[in-house]
């Protein structure tokens, strides 16, 4: 993941990404020609002042599977991509039984990308939530633990349910379901010890940076 901060006081919340939208994508290094080109069509000829580019790997089973999201802010837009892959299987060649063709099955991949682009004044909330190392010693120059984003403009959220209790450890009774409403249209959570020090803390500035946007462009 790549954002940006420069400087201090109204320079510092100013600045542009240290690195182009290009060079970030590269950086990430997830189909960076196909990413970058989709995003560039998607800006229409905007140019991206902040971005965030971030990889997610996760595991299922014995397959690894991997994802690239980009945010990027380009004067009174968001426009937002997610790419993942995965093998589909094509037969090379005749078929034959009892797994004696001499033609394997082959795992082609194939990637798909969606993106949106999203007027800044249809943004309905922006929520940045802020883990701190030891807080008692906090100064206001030192990194974060991690940050969390969540983007909302259409107003769907995510439901966790669990089940609910009288707060007596004895109780035996349903109590039915409770729950609460998160709102996402994107959720991304930068942790240091993932993805260092620095992207946490410029992940900051990239929410500084559609916060003022958000005002300036609030209808």
């Amino acid at each position: 993941m790549t954002f940006s901060q420069h400087g201090s006081g109204e320079k510092h919340r100013t600045a542009a990404s240290t690195f182009s939208l290009k060079e970030a994508i590269e950086r990430g290094g997830f189909y960076p020609a196909l990413v970058h080109h989709t995003i560039t069509e998607a800006l229409d000829g905007r140019e991206a002042t902040h971005q965030i580019v971030h990889v997610d790997t996760h595991f299922d089973m014995e397959e690894v599977h991997r994802h690239i999201t980009v945010v990027a802010l380009a004067e009174e837009v968001v426009v937002v991509a997610h790419l993942d892959d995965h093998d589909l299987e094509a037969e090379d060649g005749p078929a034959f039984d009892h797994g004696d063709s001499p033609h394997p099955p082959r795992a082609d991949t194939v990637a798909r990308i969606s993106t949106e682009v999203v007027p800044v004044s249809r943004i309905r909330s922006l929520i940045l939530s802020e883990v701190h190392r030891h807080p008692e010693h906090f100064t206001p120059d030192r990194s974060l633990a991690e940050v969390s984003l969540n983007l909302t403009w259409t107003g769907g959220a995510r439901f966790d349910s669990y089940p609910a209790d009288c707060g007596n450890p004895e109780c035996v009774a349903d109590h039915g379901d409770t729950g609460s409403w998160v709102p996402e249209d994107i959720a991304l959570r930068i942790a240091a010890t993932a993805e260092g020090d620095t992207a946490v803390d410029e992940a900051r500035s990239f929410v500084r940076a559609l916060r003022r946007a958000c005002v300036k462009h609030a209808r």
